[in-house]
């Protein structure tokens, strides 16, 4: 963990390293965010860099999105995806059940053009594809909205796990 304080103290490049990760392989929210410093707290951090991605417009919300894994996949992605993942269970998925989370992803994606995005904190392997039926269903601007929604809850969730 690492104090706001700290933080504050960076220069742009140490700023953009050790929290560049918190929106998935998308360091640009952090470079601008760098900008902003210092900030209060680690909220204000996680204000910033919502407004960020909510004022970036939509080609870099939509790269934001597609930067995110496949939930369930066992393709390569990034440690802390695979540490969130594999504490719901994701990485160890039955052959059935992989099966299925494949499916229903690539179902998604052909709809959206974009991966199913669910912060996992919390949830467990029922709920989530529960969520992923019940959400393939929506509308592209309903799921849109929601999925930027569950990456501002995964960064505050990275971000509340980081900063002290």
């Amino acid at each position: 963990m690492i104090s706001i304080e700290k933080i504050n103290q960076m220069e742009k490049a140490e700023f953009v390293s050790t929290v560049g990760w918190v929106f998935e392989h998308s360091a640009w929210v952090a470079e601008k965010a760098w900008e902003s410093q210092p900030v209060q707290s680690k909220e204000e951090l996680l204000q910033t860099m919502i407004n960020i991605v909510q004022n970036a417009g939509e080609p870099l919300q939509i790269a934001l999105l597609r930067a995110h894994p496949d939930l369930g996949t066992r393709l390569k992605m990034s440690e802390i995806s695979k540490e969130e993942q594999a504490g719901v269970g994701l990485d160890r998925l039955s052959e059935e059940e992989y099966t299925e989370f494949q499916g229903l992803n690539q179902k998604y994606v052909e709809k959206f053009d974009f991966p199913f995005i669910m912060a996992v904190k919390g949830q467990n392997k029922e709920t989530i594809l529960t969520a992923m039926k019940q959400r393939v269903h929506n509308t592209y601007e309903e799921e849109f909205d929601i999925a930027l929604l569950e990456v501002f809850k995964i960064a505050s969730f990275r971000l509340h796990d980081f900063i002290c």
